[in-house]
């Protein structure tokens, strides 16, 4: 099978996940046509066609699709229907439809994992309050809104009764919090020929209050047979989906030393920004390779990397201004994306730092400091 350039490739979403794969496109020369309901959103000025839209609408997701050999997605939060009527029509659609509709709501993605002997959390589903009293046993827990919760929304912690208030009086989940040792991630590319390869396990580390990812600190000190375990968990995640694309699955690896699976994400991911300076190949080129059906690249790291996510300052909305850049970039082994969002507000995400060397401990010195010094106001 020949490369072929003029493959044309769409992606539905424009934030910074679509850009930084439109980044690794152009190596290449691959063109990539997106759309996004922000008229402004980050893709729009490199994409090599962007249409304002809604992803969600039927109608307008089928008329993005005609002319694209290819669609892929950057955000679940797309219509499912149009991309499955597009699949019929013969067009390429990965991730899948069914993988999307699985992974998308996820009390249907949780039920996947009981039903296909994948370790996870116990969990009830709730519609109302009324259903998290009835489920106290799961306390302390986590409750998450079925769909549409993302970048830390749609979650929250519910230690005791006194917190149940605090929970969504709508379609969720509430899942009985996990003894973890460390929160983990493993990132798994597979191609239509089913082949596969995994990238080394990266360490989380949240923000205390905005619940999202704050530091990611690669390779893991974890023990050799819990990243095997880990690795070959993420495989049979992405085989019982039958996916093609990137899957990044989020895990817990527990204090008595098992691995279960928290939640995954059918696309590239927060958890993965690192592999463009600390890995041989960066997520961003891996997706392409595996919709497109070419080899799968080399996923070993480059370095000890540690990557950090850039958010609004809390009390600041409106154009964005960066303080402590400069003083930054004159540290070596640094490197800078910036989202291309005109607009900030608390806790948005960016843009984020890598920091790559030889000594992760040093590293993460050094990282929690640049945390400190750059500053995203308004």
């Amino acid at each position: 099978m020949s490369f072929d350039p003029n493959v044309k490739i769409g992606v539905l979403g424009g934030g910074q996940l679509g850009r930084m794969m439109i980044q690794s496109a152009i190596d290449i020369n691959l063109e990539i046509k997106s759309m996004d309901p922000d008229p402004n959103a980050p893709c729009k000025s490199i994409a090599s066609e962007f249409v304002n839209g809604d992803i969600r609408d039927f109608d307008q997701v089928m008329a993005f699709g005609e002319s694209c050999d290819i669609i892929t997605v950057e955000i679940e939060n797309v219509n499912i229907e149009a991309l499955e009527a597009l699949e019929k029509k013969g067009k390429k659609v990965y991730p899948q439809p069914h993988a999307l509709k699985t992974i998308k709501d996820k009390g249907i993605q949780k039920q996947f994992y009981v039903d296909n002997d994948i370790p996870t959390s116990d969990f009830v589903l709730t519609d109302s309050f009324e259903d998290i009293h009835q489920n106290k046993h799961l306390l302390p827990g986590v409750h998450k809104l079925r769909t549409e919760g993302y970048d830390g929304r749609g979650v929250q912690v519910i230690k005791t009764d006194a917190d149940i208030s605090k929970g969504f009086d709508k379609p969720s989940l509430i899942e009985k919090f996990v003894d973890y040792d460390r929160e983990i991630s493993v990132i798994v590319a597979r191609n239509e020929k089913g082949e596969m390869t995994t990238y080394p396990v990266v360490e989380l580390e949240y923000h205390p209050e905005a619940n999202l990812v704050e530091f990611l600190f690669a390779p893991s000190s974890l023990s050799e047979d819990i990243k095997i375990k880990a690795r070959e968990l993420a495989k049979k995640v992405i085989s019982s989906l039958d996916m093609v694309g990137l899957l990044a699955v989020e895990m817990f690896a527990t204090k008595d030393g098992e691995v279960i699976v928290n939640e995954c994400a059918p696309r590239t991911h927060n958890s993965g920004h690192q592999t463009i300076e600390g890995n041989v190949t960066s997520q961003f080129e891996q997706h392409i390779r595996a919709i497109l059906g070419l080899p799968l690249g080399d996923t070993s790291i480059t370095g000890a990397s540690v990557m950090i996510n850039l958010l609004g300052e809390e009390g600041h909305t409106g154009v964005a201004k960066y303080e402590g850049l400069e003083e930054a970039l004159q540290i070596e082994g640094l490197h800078v994306h910036l989202y291309g969002k005109k607009l900030t507000k608390p806790f948005r995400k960016m843009g984020h730092v890598t920091l790559v060397g030889d000594d992760l401990n040093n590293l993460k010195t050094i990282a929690r400091s640049v945390k400190h010094s750059i500053k995203i106001k308004a």
